[in-house]
């Protein structure tokens, strides 16, 4: 099967630059590259559809080339964008290259252990040392305004109310000269990346044969995934999952995944994992059958969560999800548990040690009052870390505490409240 074939499978192929001969083309090892914007330490969600398009490049034996700008970073790419953003320093964009790397090196193989290992560039590398009068006059003389407007990038801008600076407009130059130089450093003959960047990927395919390279290079592009209402994943969508665990937890994590609809949740099993498409085809049944089991959620779930965090990460997460409805709460850390309880009340409590049970149920907002507290314990429905408050006398222990700072109190079976100590 040729790999375009899997790609558009897996919902990952929209257009491409002379399809049949990119189709001819990857019969034999290409090389291909797709960029990622340094605008954060850590990638999201949305850079998912990048990634695994990538993915499938190494594993059906093509040589791929993950790309940093560095340099284009500084400037920001105004594709999508309605109004110019926030410009980065250097040293938040060098900042933020070692994270994405270590991102990218979850899923791509850095390391030479197979026979086509990926590469990471830099663009600042090789725009660093270019002066504004030879950038001008070696790459942008190459470049015809007109085109340049008629980009979709361009004109949204050029129509919106803030208009677009000279700085964005001049990005489609940088990147499709980022196109070229891969192409003579590392023979680069193909441009992947959205949807929303075609425009950026086709100056680069001009730009390559304005310089005179004959040998016929390509472009190709996928569908931005939204879900079935339309909403998109992404920072500006204000609904960002990383892949740091420091920004988004295990737990969080495996639970954006979990609560995916039953119309989304196929298509995200092509898009986001690996699973045999037979195996997606009996999950696909199942959602018919019978949705109210969500099974397929829970593999996307495990999945999604194994890839990005191994099954230490997937673990933590499963055991914060039955900690929240009742489980235990060994091996979670505060951390943890300042994750799965984020949606619940929280009081900060200091010196709790030592102090009445009773009156830290009243204290931290979980009951009324120090007698409504007793009765909830009498009635068997006060608990701390899940196991039951037996004794009217009791008070808080050290062993309450996860690692010395958090612990939950709840009432009955679903109201919690997360106590923090200082």
């Amino acid at each position: 099967m040729n790999l375009l074939d899997t790609l558009q499978s897996r919902l990952l192929f929209e257009a491409a630059t002379h399809e049949a001969n990119l189709r001819a083309a990857l019969e034999k090892p290409v090389t291909v590259y797709a960029g990622f914007d340094p605008t954060n330490h850590s990638l999201q969600a949305g850079n998912f559809v990048t990634i695994m398009a990538l993915a499938h490049f190494q594993r059906a034996g093509h040589k791929v080339i993950a790309l940093v700008g560095g340099a284009t970073g500084l400037i920001g790419d105004p594709s999508g964008k309605s109004t110019e953003r926030n410009y980065l320093t250097e040293e938040q964009v060098r900042h933020n290259l070692e994270g994405i790397k270590e991102n990218l090196s979850r899923f791509l193989d850095f390391d030479g252990k197979g026979a086509n290992p990926a590469t990471l560039v830099n663009n600042y590398d090789w725009f660093k040392d270019f002066t504004f009068i030879s950038l001008l006059r070696d790459v942008g003389r190459y470049f015809r305004v007109n085109q340049m407007l008629a980009k979709d990038s361009a004109k949204k801008r050029l129509e919106s109310q803030d208009g677009m600076s000279f700085t964005e407009f001049c990005y489609q130059i940088l990147q499709g000269y980022d196109f070229y130089h891969l192409y003579k450093t590392l023979g680069c003959r193909l441009q992947i990346g959205g949807s929303d960047q075609w425009g950026n990927i086709t100056a680069g395919t001009d730009t390559i044969r304005r310089l005179g390279v004959t040998e016929e290079c390509f472009g190709m592009t996928f569908p931005l995934v939204t879900d079935s209402q339309g909403r998109k994943f992404g920072k500006s969508e204000g609904n960002a999952v990383y892949l740091d665990h420091n920004k988004t937890s295990y737990y969080d994590f495996y639970q954006f995944f979990l609560r995916t609809l039953d119309a989304d949740v196929i298509r995200y099993l092509k898009i986001f994992t690996f699973l045999p498409m037979e195996r997606i085809a009996e999950l696909e049944r199942e959602v018919s059958a019978a949705p109210e089991k969500r099974e397929a959620q829970r593999v996307l779930a495990e999945e999604m969560t194994r890839c990005v965090h191994g099954e230490h990460g997937l673990a933590v997460a499963q055991r914060a999800s039955e900690a929240f409805f009742g489980g235990s709460f060994d091996g979670l850390t505060a951390a943890d548990l300042e994750g799965v309880f984020a949606s619940v009340p929280s009081k900060e409590i200091p010196g709790v040690i030592g102090q009445p049970v009773l009156d830290i149920a009243a204290l931290s907002g979980l009951c009324a009052s120090k007698s409504e507290a007793r009765r909830l314990l009498q009635q068997g429905g006060l608990s701390i870390n899940q196991p039951r408050v037996t004794a009217p006398a009791a008070t808080v222990t050290p062993d309450m505490l996860i690692e010395g700072r958090v612990m939950v109190l709840r009432s009955g079976k679903k109201t919690y409240c997360l106590v923090k100590t200082t």
